[in-house]
Protein backbone atom coordinates (compact mmCIF):
# COMPACT_ATOMS: atom_id res chain seq x y z
CA UNK A 1 0.00 0.00 0.00
CA UNK A 2 1.42 3.52 -1.00
CA UNK A 3 2.37 6.11 1.70
CA UNK A 4 -0.43 8.68 1.49
CA UNK A 5 1.26 12.57 0.94
CA UNK A 6 0.00 15.96 0.76
CA UNK A 7 -2.16 16.48 -2.38
CA UNK A 8 0.15 18.46 -4.89
CA UNK A 9 0.47 22.40 -4.94
CA UNK A 10 -0.47 21.59 -0.78
CA UNK A 11 2.23 21.16 1.84
CA UNK A 12 2.53 20.83 5.70
CA UNK A 13 3.98 23.64 8.18
CA UNK A 14 5.72 22.65 11.14
CA UNK A 15 7.22 23.93 13.80
CA UNK A 16 9.38 26.02 13.97
CA UNK A 17 8.50 27.62 10.87
CA UNK A 18 4.81 28.21 12.11
CA UNK A 19 6.43 30.24 14.70
CA UNK A 20 8.02 32.38 11.80
CA UNK A 21 3.87 32.60 10.43
CA UNK A 22 2.70 33.11 13.80
CA UNK A 23 4.73 36.65 14.34
CA UNK A 24 3.70 37.84 10.51
CA UNK A 25 -0.36 37.38 11.67
CA UNK A 26 0.38 38.80 15.04
CA UNK A 27 2.42 42.06 13.50
CA UNK A 28 -0.44 42.74 10.85
CA UNK A 29 -3.00 42.35 13.67
CA UNK A 30 -1.16 44.86 15.70
CA UNK A 31 -0.73 46.99 12.79
CA UNK A 32 -3.78 47.07 11.80
CA UNK A 33 -5.69 47.51 14.63
CA UNK A 34 -4.51 51.20 15.42
CA UNK A 35 -5.73 52.10 12.30
CA UNK A 36 -9.33 51.12 13.37
CA UNK A 37 -9.33 47.95 11.04
CA UNK A 38 -11.35 44.84 12.31
CA UNK A 39 -11.33 41.26 11.73
CA UNK A 40 -13.62 38.95 9.29
CA UNK A 41 -13.72 35.64 8.56
CA UNK A 42 -15.99 35.01 4.91
CA UNK A 43 -16.31 31.27 4.39
CA UNK A 44 -14.05 29.35 2.48
CA UNK A 45 -16.40 28.86 -0.68
CA UNK A 46 -18.95 30.78 -1.88
CA UNK A 47 -21.57 30.93 -4.93
CA UNK A 48 -19.51 30.44 -8.18
CA UNK A 49 -21.36 33.31 -9.70
CA UNK A 50 -19.55 35.79 -6.84
CA UNK A 51 -16.39 35.60 -8.04
CA UNK A 52 -17.80 35.35 -12.74
CA UNK A 53 -19.44 38.72 -11.74
CA UNK A 54 -17.07 40.17 -9.25
CA UNK A 55 -13.60 39.13 -9.92
CA UNK A 56 -14.31 38.69 -13.65
CA UNK A 57 -14.78 35.90 -16.51
CA UNK A 58 -12.53 36.36 -18.27
CA UNK A 59 -9.44 36.87 -16.30
CA UNK A 60 -7.59 33.49 -15.49
CA UNK A 61 -8.60 32.98 -11.79
CA UNK A 62 -11.86 32.73 -12.94
CA UNK A 63 -11.52 31.04 -16.57
CA UNK A 64 -8.55 28.49 -15.81
CA UNK A 65 -7.67 28.38 -11.98
CA UNK A 66 -10.93 28.10 -9.74
CA UNK A 67 -11.82 24.85 -8.04
CA UNK A 68 -15.41 24.71 -8.93
CA UNK A 69 -18.08 21.26 -7.90
CA UNK A 70 -21.77 20.96 -8.11
CA UNK A 71 -23.56 21.21 -4.84
CA UNK A 72 -26.34 18.59 -5.13
CA UNK A 73 -29.88 19.06 -4.00
CA UNK A 74 -30.53 16.77 -1.10
CA UNK A 75 -34.01 17.46 -1.02
CA UNK A 76 -36.76 17.81 -4.53
CA UNK A 77 -37.15 21.36 -3.06
CA UNK A 78 -33.34 22.46 -3.34
CA UNK A 79 -31.74 23.27 -6.34
CA UNK A 80 -28.60 22.17 -7.44
CA UNK A 81 -25.64 24.94 -6.77
CA UNK A 82 -22.66 25.81 -8.35
CA UNK A 83 -19.76 26.38 -5.06
CA UNK A 84 -16.29 27.55 -5.68
CA UNK A 85 -13.48 27.52 -3.07
CA UNK A 86 -12.86 30.92 -2.50
CA UNK A 87 -9.62 32.19 -4.77
CA UNK A 88 -9.70 35.31 -3.40
CA UNK A 89 -11.03 37.24 -0.50
CA UNK A 90 -12.11 40.55 -1.53
CA UNK A 91 -15.21 39.51 -3.35
CA UNK A 92 -16.63 37.90 -0.38
CA UNK A 93 -15.43 40.65 1.84
CA UNK A 94 -17.76 42.89 0.03
CA UNK A 95 -20.81 40.40 -0.10
CA UNK A 96 -20.73 40.25 3.30
CA UNK A 97 -20.70 43.96 3.10
CA UNK A 98 -23.47 44.21 1.29
CA UNK A 99 -25.59 40.79 2.76
CA UNK A 100 -25.15 42.36 6.69
CA UNK A 101 -25.91 46.11 5.42
CA UNK A 102 -22.86 47.55 6.87
CA UNK A 103 -23.36 50.70 4.61
CA UNK A 104 -26.50 51.39 6.51
CA UNK A 105 -24.23 52.97 9.99
CA UNK A 106 -23.39 55.48 7.80
CA UNK A 107 -19.55 54.55 7.83
CA UNK A 108 -16.87 53.39 6.79
CA UNK A 109 -16.22 49.96 7.09
CA UNK A 110 -13.14 48.58 7.91
CA UNK A 111 -11.98 44.99 7.74
CA UNK A 112 -8.95 42.62 7.55
CA UNK A 113 -8.92 38.84 7.16
CA UNK A 114 -6.40 36.28 7.70
CA UNK A 115 -7.12 33.02 6.04
CA UNK A 116 -6.57 30.15 3.20
CA UNK A 117 -7.47 30.73 -0.56
CA UNK A 118 -7.22 28.43 -3.19
CA UNK A 119 -6.23 28.58 -7.29
CA UNK A 120 -5.51 25.53 -9.49
CA UNK A 121 -2.46 26.69 -10.80
CA UNK A 122 0.90 25.36 -11.58
CA UNK A 123 3.20 25.14 -8.02
CA UNK A 124 6.03 26.43 -7.94
CA UNK A 125 8.64 28.38 -5.11
CA UNK A 126 6.19 30.60 -2.72
CA UNK A 127 3.20 29.54 -5.41
CA UNK A 128 0.85 26.89 -4.05
CA UNK A 129 -2.28 26.24 -4.99
CA UNK A 130 -3.70 26.36 -0.91
CA UNK A 131 -2.38 29.66 0.19
CA UNK A 132 -2.95 32.18 2.99
CA UNK A 133 -3.59 35.87 2.32
CA UNK A 134 -3.48 38.38 4.84
CA UNK A 135 -5.63 41.17 2.88
CA UNK A 136 -8.00 44.21 4.15
CA UNK A 137 -10.70 46.50 2.41
CA UNK A 138 -11.62 50.08 3.15
CA UNK A 139 -15.69 50.51 1.98
CA UNK A 140 -18.67 52.91 2.60
CA UNK A 141 -20.71 54.96 1.60
CA UNK A 142 -19.60 58.25 -0.44
CA UNK A 143 -20.78 60.40 1.87
CA UNK A 144 -18.23 58.24 4.33
CA UNK A 145 -15.20 59.74 2.41
CA UNK A 146 -14.97 55.89 0.55
CA UNK A 147 -14.02 57.57 -2.28
CA UNK A 148 -11.09 60.18 -1.42
CA UNK A 149 -7.60 59.66 -2.42
CA UNK A 150 -6.54 60.02 1.42
CA UNK A 151 -8.06 56.66 2.29
CA UNK A 152 -5.60 54.79 -0.86
CA UNK A 153 -2.86 57.17 0.94
CA UNK A 154 -3.88 56.45 4.32
CA UNK A 155 -3.86 52.09 3.55
CA UNK A 156 -0.18 52.77 1.43
CA UNK A 157 1.65 54.06 4.88
CA UNK A 158 -0.49 51.87 6.77
CA UNK A 159 1.33 49.01 4.56
CA UNK A 160 4.65 50.87 4.38
CA UNK A 161 4.28 50.69 8.52
CA UNK A 162 3.65 47.01 8.61
CA UNK A 163 6.97 45.58 6.28
CA UNK A 164 8.86 48.24 8.35
CA UNK A 165 7.21 46.99 12.11
CA UNK A 166 7.33 42.80 10.45
CA UNK A 167 11.23 43.77 9.95
CA UNK A 168 11.11 43.51 5.53
CA UNK A 169 13.94 45.68 4.61
CA UNK A 170 14.44 47.07 1.03
CA UNK A 171 10.85 46.97 0.01
CA UNK A 172 9.42 49.04 -2.89
CA UNK A 173 6.46 50.67 -3.70
CA UNK A 174 4.66 50.98 -7.05
CA UNK A 175 1.36 52.82 -8.06
CA UNK A 176 -0.11 54.13 -11.11
CA UNK A 177 -3.91 54.47 -11.65
CA UNK A 178 -6.03 52.33 -13.94
CA UNK A 179 -8.65 55.00 -14.34
CA UNK A 180 -12.18 55.34 -14.00
CA UNK A 181 -14.85 53.20 -15.05
CA UNK A 182 -15.09 55.35 -18.28
CA UNK A 183 -11.51 55.39 -18.82
CA UNK A 184 -10.62 52.00 -18.44
CA UNK A 185 -12.75 50.29 -20.90
CA UNK A 186 -11.25 53.25 -23.77
CA UNK A 187 -8.18 52.47 -22.54
CA UNK A 188 -8.50 48.79 -23.48
CA UNK A 189 -9.65 49.61 -26.63
CA UNK A 190 -6.48 51.88 -27.49
CA UNK A 191 -4.78 49.23 -26.26
CA UNK A 192 -6.38 45.95 -28.07
CA UNK A 193 -6.00 48.36 -31.54
CA UNK A 194 -2.32 48.42 -30.65
CA UNK A 195 -1.51 45.16 -30.14
CA UNK A 196 -3.03 43.76 -33.24
CA UNK A 197 -0.60 44.45 -36.00
CA UNK A 198 2.19 42.77 -33.95
CA UNK A 199 0.70 40.16 -30.88
CA UNK A 200 1.75 37.68 -33.27
CA UNK A 201 5.01 38.62 -32.69
CA UNK A 202 4.36 37.59 -28.82
CA UNK A 203 4.31 34.31 -27.15
CA UNK A 204 0.63 32.43 -26.71
CA UNK A 205 -0.03 34.06 -23.41
CA UNK A 206 0.07 37.33 -24.62
CA UNK A 207 -1.41 36.54 -27.65
CA UNK A 208 -4.58 35.10 -25.83
CA UNK A 209 -4.91 38.20 -23.76
CA UNK A 210 -4.79 40.58 -26.02
CA UNK A 211 -8.19 38.65 -26.90
CA UNK A 212 -9.92 38.32 -23.65
CA UNK A 213 -7.78 40.69 -21.27
CA UNK A 214 -5.76 42.83 -23.07
CA UNK A 215 -4.56 44.69 -19.70
CA UNK A 216 -2.68 41.69 -18.66
CA UNK A 217 -0.39 41.82 -21.66
CA UNK A 218 1.13 44.38 -19.47
CA UNK A 219 1.95 41.86 -16.91
CA UNK A 220 4.55 40.01 -19.30
CA UNK A 221 7.77 38.95 -18.29
CA UNK A 222 8.90 37.41 -21.03
CA UNK A 223 11.94 39.16 -22.30
CA UNK A 224 11.79 39.06 -26.07
CA UNK A 225 8.07 40.61 -25.95
CA UNK A 226 9.56 43.92 -23.51
CA UNK A 227 10.53 46.16 -26.51
CA UNK A 228 6.57 45.89 -27.84
CA UNK A 229 5.24 46.07 -24.47
CA UNK A 230 7.36 49.32 -23.76
CA UNK A 231 6.02 50.82 -27.15
CA UNK A 232 2.57 50.79 -26.32
CA UNK A 233 0.21 53.53 -25.71
CA UNK A 234 0.27 54.21 -21.99
CA UNK A 235 -2.92 54.86 -19.54
CA UNK A 236 -1.92 57.97 -18.23
CA UNK A 237 -2.63 58.91 -21.68
CA UNK A 238 -6.34 57.60 -21.46
CA UNK A 239 -7.30 58.72 -17.87
CA UNK A 240 -9.85 61.62 -17.75
CA UNK A 241 -9.21 65.18 -15.42
CA UNK A 242 -11.24 63.64 -12.25
CA UNK A 243 -8.59 60.50 -12.28
CA UNK A 244 -5.61 62.60 -12.87
CA UNK A 245 -6.26 64.82 -9.67
CA UNK A 246 -7.34 61.69 -7.95
CA UNK A 247 -3.67 59.75 -8.45
CA UNK A 248 -2.03 62.95 -7.68
CA UNK A 249 -3.83 63.37 -4.42
CA UNK A 250 -2.73 60.43 -3.47
CA UNK A 251 0.64 61.44 -4.55
CA UNK A 252 0.91 64.94 -2.09
CA UNK A 253 -0.36 62.71 0.64
CA UNK A 254 2.32 60.00 0.71
CA UNK A 255 4.90 62.46 -0.36
CA UNK A 256 3.59 64.40 2.69
CA UNK A 257 3.83 61.09 5.04
CA UNK A 258 7.40 60.18 3.66
CA UNK A 259 6.50 57.48 2.35
CA UNK A 260 8.86 56.79 -0.73
CA UNK A 261 7.43 54.88 -3.99
CA UNK A 262 7.46 54.90 -7.95
CA UNK A 263 5.17 55.62 -10.39
CA UNK A 264 4.72 52.38 -12.78
CA UNK A 265 2.75 52.91 -15.55
CA UNK A 266 2.22 49.08 -16.68
CA UNK A 267 1.54 48.46 -12.89
CA UNK A 268 -2.88 47.71 -13.98
CA UNK A 269 -3.33 44.33 -12.56
CA UNK A 270 -5.60 42.17 -14.35
CA UNK A 271 -8.67 41.81 -12.49
CA UNK A 272 -12.14 43.88 -13.87
CA UNK A 273 -13.16 45.44 -10.48
CA UNK A 274 -9.81 47.42 -10.32
CA UNK A 275 -10.52 51.66 -11.27
CA UNK A 276 -7.78 54.42 -10.22
CA UNK A 277 -5.07 53.48 -7.83
CA UNK A 278 -2.97 50.00 -8.12
CA UNK A 279 -0.75 49.25 -5.95
CA UNK A 280 2.67 47.17 -5.87
CA UNK A 281 5.30 46.41 -2.88
CA UNK A 282 7.99 44.79 -4.74
CA UNK A 283 11.32 43.09 -3.24
CA UNK A 284 14.33 42.47 -4.66
CA UNK A 285 14.69 38.93 -2.59
CA UNK A 286 12.14 37.35 -4.80
CA UNK A 287 13.59 36.97 -8.11
CA UNK A 288 11.18 37.75 -11.12
CA UNK A 289 8.43 37.20 -9.34
CA UNK A 290 9.14 40.08 -6.66
CA UNK A 291 5.34 41.03 -5.74
CA UNK A 292 5.12 40.97 -1.62
CA UNK A 293 1.73 42.64 -2.04
CA UNK A 294 -0.59 44.20 -4.26
CA UNK A 295 -4.37 45.79 -4.08
CA UNK A 296 -6.35 48.58 -5.60
CA UNK A 297 -9.40 50.61 -5.43
CA UNK A 298 -12.21 48.89 -6.65
CA UNK A 299 -15.16 51.34 -6.86
CA UNK A 300 -17.77 49.78 -8.92
CA UNK A 301 -17.64 45.82 -6.87
CA UNK A 302 -20.33 46.57 -4.90
CA UNK A 303 -22.74 47.57 -8.07
CA UNK A 304 -21.12 44.37 -10.06
CA UNK A 305 -22.58 41.95 -7.36
CA UNK A 306 -25.94 43.69 -6.95
CA UNK A 307 -25.47 45.98 -3.82
CA UNK A 308 -25.64 49.64 -3.46
CA UNK A 309 -22.53 52.11 -4.57
CA UNK A 310 -20.25 51.69 -1.84
CA UNK A 311 -16.38 52.42 -3.35
CA UNK A 312 -13.67 50.65 -1.61
CA UNK A 313 -9.79 50.17 -1.87
CA UNK A 314 -8.17 47.07 -0.10
CA UNK A 315 -4.81 45.01 -0.73
CA UNK A 316 -4.09 41.41 -0.29
CA UNK A 317 -0.27 39.45 0.69
CA UNK A 318 0.68 35.92 0.36
CA UNK A 319 2.21 34.74 3.73
CA UNK A 320 4.68 32.59 1.79
CA UNK A 321 6.11 35.56 0.06
CA UNK A 322 6.58 37.22 3.29
CA UNK A 323 7.90 34.26 4.93
CA UNK A 324 10.12 33.35 2.05
CA UNK A 325 11.14 37.11 2.01
CA UNK A 326 12.28 37.23 5.95
CA UNK A 327 13.92 33.37 5.79
CA UNK A 328 15.92 35.06 2.92
CA UNK A 329 16.66 38.42 5.54
CA UNK A 330 17.89 36.27 8.37
CA UNK A 331 19.73 33.46 6.67
CA UNK A 332 22.49 36.41 5.97
CA UNK A 333 22.15 36.72 9.89
CA UNK A 334 23.25 35.50 12.94
CA UNK A 335 20.22 32.14 13.13
CA UNK A 336 18.13 32.34 15.90
CA UNK A 337 18.64 29.90 18.75
CA UNK A 338 15.82 27.27 18.43
CA UNK A 339 12.85 27.51 20.72
CA UNK A 340 13.02 25.22 23.74
CA UNK A 341 11.26 25.26 26.77
CA UNK A 342 11.90 27.14 30.24
CA UNK A 343 11.56 23.57 31.83
CA UNK A 344 11.18 19.80 32.28
CA UNK A 345 9.09 18.53 35.07
CA UNK A 346 10.17 15.10 35.72
CA UNK A 347 7.66 12.84 37.80
CA UNK A 348 9.98 10.39 39.87
CA UNK A 349 6.90 7.55 39.63
CA UNK A 350 3.41 7.41 38.24
CA UNK A 351 2.20 8.11 41.53
CA UNK A 352 3.52 11.86 41.21
CA UNK A 353 2.33 12.44 37.55
CA UNK A 354 -1.03 14.10 39.00
CA UNK A 355 1.23 16.82 40.99
CA UNK A 356 3.54 17.35 37.80
CA UNK A 357 0.33 18.09 36.18
CA UNK A 358 -0.51 20.51 38.64
CA UNK A 359 2.81 22.30 38.76
CA UNK A 360 3.25 22.92 35.18
CA UNK A 361 -0.24 24.40 35.17
CA UNK A 362 1.27 26.94 37.80
CA UNK A 363 4.07 27.40 35.59
CA UNK A 364 2.46 27.67 32.29
CA UNK A 365 -0.19 30.27 33.86
CA UNK A 366 2.86 32.21 34.93
CA UNK A 367 3.74 32.41 30.90
CA UNK A 368 6.37 30.09 31.28
CA UNK A 369 6.46 27.34 28.56
CA UNK A 370 6.81 23.80 30.37
CA UNK A 371 7.48 20.36 28.88
CA UNK A 372 6.10 17.48 30.93
CA UNK A 373 7.22 14.30 31.11
CA UNK A 374 6.25 10.74 32.87
CA UNK A 375 6.56 8.98 35.65
CA UNK A 376 7.15 5.40 33.81
CA UNK A 377 10.33 7.21 32.60
CA UNK A 378 13.86 6.46 33.83
CA UNK A 379 15.46 8.94 35.31
CA UNK A 380 18.06 8.50 32.61
CA UNK A 381 15.50 8.92 29.92
CA UNK A 382 14.24 11.90 31.88
CA UNK A 383 17.60 13.82 31.38
CA UNK A 384 18.18 12.76 27.67
CA UNK A 385 14.37 14.25 26.94
CA UNK A 386 14.61 16.95 29.35
CA UNK A 387 18.56 18.23 27.68
CA UNK A 388 17.02 17.73 24.25
CA UNK A 389 14.10 20.46 24.79
CA UNK A 390 14.70 22.61 27.78
CA UNK A 391 16.76 25.34 29.83
CA UNK A 392 16.49 22.92 33.00
CA UNK A 393 15.17 19.78 34.41
CA UNK A 394 12.57 19.98 38.10
CA UNK A 395 12.57 16.61 39.85
CA UNK A 396 9.58 15.73 41.39
CA UNK A 397 9.82 12.84 43.95
CA UNK A 398 7.68 12.13 47.45
CA UNK A 399 9.91 14.40 48.98
CA UNK A 400 9.46 17.34 46.54
CA UNK A 401 5.44 17.28 46.68
CA UNK A 402 5.11 17.35 50.56
CA UNK A 403 8.28 19.45 51.03
CA UNK A 404 7.34 22.18 48.54
CA UNK A 405 11.07 22.30 47.85
CA UNK A 406 12.01 21.16 44.25
CA UNK A 407 15.24 19.85 42.71
CA UNK A 408 16.48 22.02 40.05
CA UNK A 409 19.47 21.22 37.30
CA UNK A 410 20.35 24.29 34.66
CA UNK A 411 21.40 22.29 31.32
CA UNK A 412 23.71 25.53 30.76
CA UNK A 413 25.66 25.67 34.01
CA UNK A 414 25.27 22.15 35.51
CA UNK A 415 24.48 23.39 38.66
CA UNK A 416 21.67 21.53 40.80
CA UNK A 417 20.04 23.36 43.88
CA UNK A 418 17.12 23.14 45.64
CA UNK A 419 13.93 25.71 45.04
CA UNK A 420 10.97 26.36 47.29
CA UNK A 421 8.24 26.16 44.64
CA UNK A 422 7.01 29.49 45.43
CA UNK A 423 10.16 30.87 44.08
CA UNK A 424 10.66 28.74 40.71
CA UNK A 425 9.19 30.52 38.33
CA UNK A 426 10.97 33.56 38.63
CA UNK A 427 14.10 31.50 38.66
CA UNK A 428 13.07 29.77 35.64
CA UNK A 429 12.41 33.07 33.57
CA UNK A 430 16.01 34.38 34.90
CA UNK A 431 17.30 31.79 32.91
CA UNK A 432 16.10 32.87 29.68
CA UNK A 433 18.61 35.70 29.60
CA UNK A 434 21.11 33.26 30.58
Amino acid sequence: MSTLKAVRGTRDLLPPETALWNRIEAVARSVFARYNFGEIRTPIFEDTALFARGVGEETDIVSKEMYTWEDRARAQSEKTQSLTLRPENTAGVVRAYIEHKLGETGQLAKLYYIGPQFRRERPQKGRYRQFSQIGAEVIGPTHAGSESPLRDAEVLEMLATFLDELGITGWTLKINSVGSSADRPRYIETLRTALAPVVSQMCPDCQRRAETNPLRVLDCKIPEDQPIIDALPRIADSLDEASRDHFAQVCAALDASGVPYTHDHRLVRGLDYYTRTTFEFTHGGLGAQNALLGGGRYDGLSEAIGGPKAPGIGFAMGEDRLVLTLQAQEANQKAAPPQVADTYIAPLGPAQNPAALALARTLRRQGLRVELGDGTFRLKKSFEAADKTARSIVLLGEDEAQSGILTVKVFATGSQSKVPQTELADLLAGLRNT
